[in-house]
């Protein structure tokens, strides 16, 4: 059930895209002939100013009707007749209002949640590097650069390349113990080993509570219960998941002390861990329940702060549609509204958050997503019809809009097609078990 959440996700940001071209036309002065809530066949309508709103049977969305959308219509308030700084505009609005969204939920996360904070742990170091020189080994969690907390990947890159052959001062914890060490970045590193010789892991602070216990297992015999709080295994304070799984493949094998929090009391075990397996994780036959550690952020850099957050998604999307267009993404990746029902109800099945937070999450991300492909320029999107505002720029003259119209219809019945493909796909993928996060 948990997979519906995607229709009334899908119905507000399709409904928000058509509000902004709906706007820009008001803005203009380019008459709209209907605002549709939902998509045909038609329920009921109410005509305000010359405007049909309609209520529509499809629950998905919306649509905006315009003089002028696709055929030559006299009169100053086509969409025809208008300068092409406005046309632009107007096709643009659909995006423009999917980014706005985005934006004022990650302002609502930010606000109310914080930002999560990091950690950022040493997962390998090449041989000979200038980290194997100064000491740091696989699991090793950086604490400070010149003396300042480190929470993400971009800090530590833009000390070691402000002081790219000169000593830097970066403070690691080895289990319980903090150690100073001083590492000299290269100038010139090998490639795809940077400037200090490692490969970092990143992980969200977080409290880990057990959630359950596997009678007979490992943390069954060393008394865990459902609700302890996991403070300490060994030498390992465990304050987020990466810090547990290391702690586990460090005492694979051997009897540790295990402390927990329970009902307020701290409480010591003695651990029996289980032999690691291959894949190098005992199963000690606990699950887990994570909650993220957020740090507050001040009134005033909740927007900043919520750009920033909003920009980088953008810049994934874009950077995973890129991939897709090299070849370096599968093709099975792609999902319709069905697979996004799928990613959905996975998602809140494995996320840690409390479901309006995933949701809210998830619901940037689509709106972003949506923004991105209604831009591509295909005919039919609104990037498609961008193109032919640019296409009329350089020609100095435009394309007859009977012919423009009938390119798009052309375009509108293949990507009918394709989301049917998509659609089959996506089916093909539930009936098989496959998961989208795999």
């Amino acid at each position: 059930m948990q997979a519906l959440y995607i229709v009334p996700i899908l119905a507000v940001l399709i409904l928000a895209h058509e509000l902004g071209h709906f706007l820009a036309a008001r803005l203009f002065g380019i008459r709209v002939l209907e605002f549709g809530i939902g998509l045909p066949p038609r329920l009921f309508g109410i005509r305000r100013g010359g405007v049909l709103y309609s209520i529509n049977a499809i629950p998905l969305g919306g649509f905006v009707r315009v003089v002028g959308e696709d055929q030559a219509t006299e009169g100053p308030d086509s969409l025809q007749n208008k300068p092409r700084w406005q046309r632009a505009v107007f096709f643009g609005a659909g995006a423009f209002m999917n980014l706005v969204v985005a934006f004022l939920l990650m302002i609502m996360l930010v606000g109310f949640r914080g930002e999560p904070r990091f950690h950022l742990y040493v997962a390998e170091v090449v041989p000979d590097s200038p980290a194997a020189a100064a000491g740091w080994q696989p699991g090793d969690r950086l604490v400070a650069v010149d003396g300042q907390p480190i929470h993400d990947a971009d800090r530590l890159i833009q000390a070691t390349e402000r002081n790219a052959g000169r000593p830097l001062r970066v403070t690691i914890q080895r289990g319980t113990e903090r150690i100073d060490t001083i590492v000299v970045p290269r100038e010139s590193p090998p490639p795809g080993q940077g400037r200090t010789g490692i490969r970092v892991l990143i992980e969200p602070a977080a409290r880990l509570v057990v959630e359950s216990v596997e009678p007979g297992s490992a943390a069954a015999q060393a008394g865990l219960q459902p609700g302890d709080r996991l403070v300490r295994i060994g030498d390992y304070p465990i304050e987020d998941a990466g810090a547990y799984s290391l702690a586990l493949q460090t005492y694979a094998g051997r009897t540790v002390e295990l402390v927990v929090e329970r009902a307020g009391q701290t409480v010591t075990l003695a651990f029996a861990t289980p032999p690691a397996p291959d894949s190098g994780i005992p199963n000690t036959g606990l699950t887990l329940r994570p909650t993220l550690v957020m740090s507050r952020v001040p009134l005033w850099h909740v927007p900043i702060e919520a750009a920033r957050q909003t920009a980088l998604l953008l810049a994934q999307m874009i950077q995973g549609l890129l991939m897709l267009v090299r070849g370096e993404a599968s093709l099975s990746d792609i999902a319709g509204p069905i697979g996004m029902g799928q990613l959905t109800s996975e998602i809140l099945q494995l996320s840690p958050e409390p479901v309006w937070v995933t949701l809210a999450h998830l619901t940037a991300l689509l709106s972003i997503n949506l923004a991105i492909l209604n831009l591509i320029p295909f005919p039919a999107l609104d990037g498609g019809r961008l193109f032919f505002v640019l296409v009329e720029a350089i020609r100095g003259r435009r394309i007859p809009p009977e012919k423009e119209g009938l390119i798009h219809l052309v375009g509108f019945a293949i990507l009918l097609l394709l989301m049917f493909a998509i659609a089959f796909v996506d089916i093909g993928r539930l009936l098989s078990g496959e998961s989208l996060l795999r």
